[in-house]
């Protein structure tokens, strides 16, 4: 053994004497160097990790600043719109104001012209009242046969049976004396004849024609899904009772009579309770409502003869009576509407010359059911009727059939 390991140790000797342990020091010297490259390539890469990290943190950053720039401009932005909507208040505000003070000035100048007038008026009366007396007897004498005369060349002389319409009826209207008639009490679908009622009902319960109301947004869509008409108004427009009262009488508006409806009901149930109550007190027995624009509906129904009746007493009302003789009326201007807008009568609208001055004013209606209605006022020789017509064939796209037959009554009137 102890020869053994001095073998060993004189060939390490001579291996390091004559340089044949060299390899194997060259060998730990490049491992050395590989694991100096691979260190120092760590290194490089940390670093590189380092900048990329400092790379996309800058890039947070930049994107953080970028999106608190647009923050900012949002903001901003929402600012100068909520500036702008309160400038746009401020203005429509001052309009309103303008046009309330307007409105009471020129109600201020009326009832100045009014009580001028009604002096000047007094002040004649006293000569009026005695040339009256003078007269008195010679009118009393005279006006009766005169009367009669009229009645025997006119209206006694009118024949229904050749209307257009299946249902009519012809009667005074200071009297209300029935002088004429055709299946007057049958039942029969009113259509818009119906807003006659509901244009009576906000004249008698409003205090203030004047008033502001605003068209509800939520009634279109039942309206237009039934082919309503439409006076033209925009669900949330501003306007006044006036305003939808020729809304409803010129035009046949459905919004209008709606937005009426809630106003002086709360609910169209409700106004048309009413309606009902005031059929009841006019003595319209052949009548029952179930809603306030006519639209179509089996148990709301009413007759000729009933429809006078309302008619000649809703006449009986001086602002009833301005509008439903109105040709056409000018909407003031609004939001939706910058310019105003105009109503046409739908009545004046279908006529000719042979109406002037014949038929001062009327309502038309029709539905597919109730055919082609018309409630009108006739003049002829001096004298005022009522002519309620309906369910003449046609419609809205054919001749107006129901103004025919007015004209045709107008005509045997006046023969």
């Amino acid at each position: 053994m102890y020869y053994d390991n001095r073998k060993r140790r004189g060939r390490m000797e001579t291996n390091r004497r004559y340089g044949t342990e060299q390899p194997g020091a060259a060998a730990g010297q490049q491992e050395k160097a590989y694991e100096a490259r691979r260190e120092t390539q760590r290194n490089k890469m940390r670093q590189e990790a380092q900048k990329n990290k400092m790379r996309q943190e800058a890039q947070r950053n930049r994107m953080r600043q970028e999106a608190q720039r647009n923050k900012m401009r949002q903001e901003a932005q929402r600012n100068r719109m909520r500036q702008e909507a309160q400038r746009n208040r401020m203005q429509q505000e001052a309009q309103r104001n303008r046009m309330r003070q307007e409105a009471q000035w020129n109600k201020k100048q009326f009832k100045k012209r009014r009580l001028a007038r009604i002096c000047t008026m007094l002040t004649s009366a006293v000569g009026v009242i005695l040339a009256a007396l003078v007269c008195l007897a010679a009118v009393r004498f005279v006006s009766p046969r005169v009367q009669q005369a009229a009645e025997g060349d006119g209206a006694g002389s009118v024949n229904l049976a050749d209307l257009y319409s299946p249902y009519a009826i012809l009667i005074a209207a200071d009297t209300g004396e029935t002088l004429a008639e055709k299946n007057s009490h049958a039942q029969i679908y009113p259509a818009s004849l119906t807003k006659i009622m509901t244009a009576l009902l906000v004249i008698e319960y409003s205090g203030n024609l004047d008033e502001t109301v605003w068209i509800p947004t939520d009634i279109y869509e039942q309206l237009y899904a039934e082919g309503a008409s439409m006076a033209g108004f925009l669900p949330g427009e501003e306007t006044t009772l006036r305003e939808l009262l020729y809304g409803i009488l010129l035009p046949s508006g459905a919004e209008c009579c709606l937005t009426a409806a809630r106003y002086i009901g709360g609910t169209e149930g409700m106004f048309v309770e009413l309606m009902n109550q005031k059929a009841a007190q006019l003595g319209m027995e052949n009548t029952n409502f179930t809603n306030c624009t006519g639209l179509q509906e089996e148990t709301h129904y009413s007759s000729a003869a009933d429809i006078a009746i309302l008619l000649q007493y809703a006449l009986s009302n001086a602002t009833f009576g301005e509008i439903f003789t109105s040709k056409y009326y000018y909407v003031q201007p609004t939001e939706q509407h910058p310019d105003g807008f105009t109503f046409w009568s739908t009545l004046f609208s279908q006529t000719d010359s042979r109406a002037d001055g014949v038929i001062l004013g009327g309502k038309t209606g029709y539905t597919e059911e109730a055919g082609l209605c018309l409630a009108s006022l006739l003049s002829v020789g001096g004298r005022e009727y009522i002519l309620v017509t309906a369910g003449a064939p046609g419609s809205h796209e054919t001749e107006p059939y129901h103004i025919e037959d007015a004209l045709n009554v107008a005509g045997q009137l006046s023969a």
